[in-house]
């Protein structure tokens, strides 16, 4: 990943540092709303959150333990979506009191974790708040494997993925696997989670999995459509947001937020505007 000292970018690009976190955001910036599209077709649009606050104690584990915080990140999350989605199938709890009841555990066991690491809560903050401008080449390799395996199981299991969120009733019925497709969009939301630590932070990522889509869904007319602009604000947001951070100053993971929510207002106005039009 050296080789992108070479390419000859315009500011605020000229920089391998600015270049690996373009190609890390742009990776999360596509790949977060992809799977924000169906969490919010499913109406689960804060599982994002709750798995975020199940990644921090993850990530404390990690620092605990001494191992990278990325891979104890990935198996807490994977595990507790997947106990999301087992608490929500057996009727234990509804959806919302399940991502509650990890959402605040999540928070406190990391806060518990943190204190006992002897790491200290400074190292955590880049996972809580975001640290795009400091990502490694192997990072970036990383995020883009990851980036990988979304974009082909969304690719491979789209049509039945979709059929499962919008009812699963009918889908259960016409035969199609809607309990593991459930269980995949949840590994899924957790494997891009870990992806966008990172870029935005945990604390932040459930907006750029949501606020997207948020955006395209009064622009689109069908469901690839929304799924097409949802991708597009994702990776216009990070390319402004790193750029505003790189020409003022900012927290280039709230900068990046900020301007999802820019993107949204906009798109309210032509919305309006259009509608009046007719």
């Amino acid at each position: 990943m050296t080789m992108l000292a070479e390419l000859p970018l315009p500011w605020p690009f000229e920089r391998e540092y600015m270049q690996l976190a373009l190609a890390a955001g742009l990776v999360v910036g596509a790949c977060a709303p992809l799977i924000g599209v169906f969490l919010v077709q499913r109406r689960m649009a804060l599982l994002g959150d709750g798995i975020g606050h199940l990644a921090f104690a993850g990530v404390a584990a990690g620092l605990l333990l001494e191992i990278w915080p990325v891979w104890s990140a990935l198996l807490v999350a994977a595990g507790g979506a997947l106990a999301i989605e087992w608490l929500r199938l057996r009727g234990t709890a509804t959806g919302d009191l399940a991502l509650a009841l990890f959402f605040y555990g999540g928070i406190a066991l990391g806060i518990v974790l943190v204190n006992r690491a002897d790491a200290g809560s400074v190292s955590v903050l880049p996972y809580l708040f975001g640290s795009i401008l400091t990502v490694e080449p192997g990072d970036v390799w990383v995020v883009a494997a990851i980036g990988v395996v979304i974009v082909v199981s969304i690719a491979l299991t789209g049509r039945v993925l979709l059929a499962s969120v919008l009812d699963p009733e009918s889908a259960r019925v016409a035969g199609l696997p809607v309990d593991v497709t459930g269980a995949m969009l949840a590994v899924l939301t957790a494997v891009t989670v870990v992806a966008a630590m990172r870029v935005v932070g945990v604390l932040l990522v459930a907006a750029l999995m949501v606020l997207p889509v948020a955006s395209s869904r009064l622009l689109a007319r069908s469901f690839r459509a929304t799924l097409v602009i949802a991708v597009a604000v994702g990776v216009v947001a990070v390319v402004v947001g790193l750029v505003a951070a790189r020409e003022w100053a900012l927290a280039p993971g709230g900068s990046i937020v900020l301007a999802t929510v820019a993107c949204f207002a906009l798109s309210a106005v032509l919305t309006r505007s259009t509608t009046r039009r007719r």
